[in-house]
């Protein structure tokens, strides 16, 4: 059993408009990075941040602030799994522990809902590896979340 068989599939509209993340004619940051979503289902991602030589720092490890943003925007899908596509959300805290380095492969994190509240949603990620499976990094976020304005 894997993490996101804990978790209930979305609606047929719901994962279309998810598949579609991080895919349009402007170049948003998440797709800069290169992330690509994997699995949504309400509550839940898996998304994959792929290897590039641009994301090295002179060190020669996977920056931690891609990292970072990938355990950021995995939890996008999984807080707007059950929303409107209108509503809106955004990170308020983010927390991240580095546990791992990442040298020359591609990382995959899994990103969670834990507690939604009215306003505020609350939310673990975690991302590993995608060769080794050796944990990278591992983070707890808040997003604030509005109805969609009108």
């Amino acid at each position: 059993m894997t993490r996101a068989d804990q978790y209930e599939p979305l609606p047929d509209d719901a994962a279309a408009r998810w598949a579609k993340f991080g895919k349009s004619e402007i170049v948003y940051y998440p797709m800069l990075l290169g992330l690509e979503v994997e699995e949504t289902r309400i509550d839940y991602c898996r998304m994959r941040l792929r290897f590039k030589a641009e994301l090295l720092h002179p060190g020669g490890i996977v920056h931690g602030g891609a990292i970072a943003s990938l355990m950021d925007a995995v939890l996008v899908p999984a807080v707007g799994s059950v929303l409107g596509p209108n509503d809106r959300y955004s990170t308020v805290d983010l927390h991240v522990q580095y546990i791992g380095a990442v040298k020359d492969e591609d990382v995959v994190a899994e990103g969670w809902v834990t507690k939604r509240g009215r306003t505020v949603v609350f939310c673990e990620s975690e991302a590993v590896g995608a060769t080794t499976g050796r944990s990278i990094a591992k983070s707890v976020l808040t997003y604030n979340v509005s109805p969609a304005p009108g």
